[in-house]
């Protein structure tokens, strides 16, 4: 190599290591799983306001809550990091995959927890910033570090530090927390269990090497299926309380009533195949269904404008 091209290639290496660490980072927020959360959040900056947010606002607002969802994640794979070389789907994190540090992956959870703090209190006030560390610190501290390795139940109680995004949201609007961000917080409450259960499902040997007692391993994969039918009819009554209560309009409810049938067809049938893998096909449609839900429930509100 001349002396020309030498010093090219180290700024190319040097490039490609910064691109990588910031790949690294970004993966340990789960990008994919706070996008969904973040999503959650954009109705509740709207529903049943009398006046649209601004974008500058309504941007510092998702991303103080992008950034709380990121804290959470980060301390959860530091916690979680010996179990997760221990699963398949986990194992090349890139904590078991020894691509970061332990301390660094600390500061970093750290650094998030702070900047959602900052831009949280700043944008809104008080509660919202209050209710994003609470969040972080419940799915830590009670769900990560005591309630996933000791109970099935893990996921029912614990899948209320998943379901705060429209908390925070609308807190930072209003300084308080509306009947209609409640509603959308227990949407994503009720949705939880069958969304989890079902890849538990179909993870279950890989969930039993971690030492996590998932529903399937303690009391059977039939039973957790029937456990999640339940968890989805007591989800459509609260899918439709928007519509109800005049938080949207009939489109919103059309769309949530087709909504339910089809998720409540998906559960149902795989109670028919009783199979593992229809049990993932479960888990990515209710993925589809919960963003469906939650982009009828924006469009409906940006259609009819702020009541």
């Amino acid at each position: 190599m001349s002396q020309t091209s030498a010093p090219v290639a180290e700024r190319l290496e040097a490039t490609a290591s910064w691109r990588d660490s910031v790949r690294l980072y970004v993966d340990i927020t789960r990008p994919r799983v706070m996008a969904l959360v973040v999503f959650t959040a954009l109705p509740a900056l709207l529903l049943g306001k009398t006046a649209w947010p601004s974008l500058s606002e309504a941007f510092w607002v998702l991303l103080g809550t992008a950034f709380a969802g990121g804290a959470s994640s980060a301390f959860n794979a530091l916690v979680e990091r010996d179990a997760d070389a221990r699963m398949a789907r986990t194992r090349r994190r890139p904590l078991p995959a020894a691509s970061v540090a332990p301390r660094a992956v600390f500061a970093y959870g750290v650094l998030l927890t702070l900047g959602s703090s900052v831009i949280l209190y700043a944008v809104g006030g008080v509660w919202p910033m209050l209710i994003a560390l609470a969040t972080i610190v419940f799915y830590v501290a009670v769900y990560t570090l005591y309630l996933k390795p000791r109970t099935p139940q893990n996921i029912v109680i614990g899948g209320a530090a998943g379901s705060t995004a429209p908390l925070i949201a609308s807190a930072a609007m209003d300084g308080s927390v509306s009947l209609g961000a409640w509603i959308l917080f227990l949407i994503i409450f009720l949705w939880t269990p069958p969304h989890v259960w079902a890849i538990a499902i179909f993870r279950k040997r890989e969930y039993e090497a971690a030492g996590f007692p998932m529903m399937p391993s303690v009391v059977g994969d039939q039973p957790t299926r029937w456990r999640s039918l339940g968890y989805t009819l007591l989800l459509v009554p609260v899918t439709l309380a928007p519509w109800a209560l005049g938080y949207l309009s009939a489109l919103y409810g059309v769309a949530a009533v087709g909504l339910a049938v089809y998720f409540t067809a998906v559960v149902v049938r795989s109670m028919q195949l009783q199979s593992p893998k229809y049990d993932y096909k479960v888990f990515k449609h209710s993925i589809v269904y919960l963003s469906l839900l939650f982009l009828v429930m924006f469009v409906d509100v940006a259609l009819l404008g702020v009541s």
